[in-house]
């Protein structure tokens, strides 16, 4: 998918994304098919596409107020995404649930490690 010289493309959180998309993708397919869960497809599939968006966004940005607003964004797409996916267990796997719930949770602990960061990077720069 896309530029493989793109240096976001060597980040974690990318590599993590575009591993979960696709199996996202195709829970979103299931949730469909049942009238109780469908609207939560859509809503899944929205909450992990903003993950990416909003962390490729912010990763574009020069500040790094900046930088850590959008990751802030995609910081609390992961966690509606986590909510999403305990919301799908009577329809998915609950193995695959766990699975989606650790890729998740791995994007989770970087981006809690790196927004502080990034906001001291602003700050220090203002000093």
């Amino acid at each position: 998918m896309g530029d493989s010289r793109d240096p976001i493309r060597k980040s974690r959180i990318n590599e993590l994304f575009e591993e979960l998309i696709p199996d996202c993708f195709a829970d979103a397919e299931l949730l469909v098919k049942n009238a109780i869960t469908e609207k939560v497809a859509g809503q899944l599939y929205y909450a992990a596409g903003s993950i990416g968006a909003n962390y490729s966004e912010g990763y574009s940005r020069a500040s790094g107020k900046d930088r850590a607003r959008y990751y802030e964004y995609a910081l609390g797409s992961v966690r509606e995404t986590m909510s999403w996916y305990r919301a799908s267990v009577p329809v998915i796997d609950p193995q695959a649930i766990g699975q989606r719930l650790d890729i998740l949770e791995e994007m989770r602990r970087i981006l809690v490690a790196i927004i502080p960061r990034e906001r001291e990077r602003t700050l220090g720069k203002l000093n």
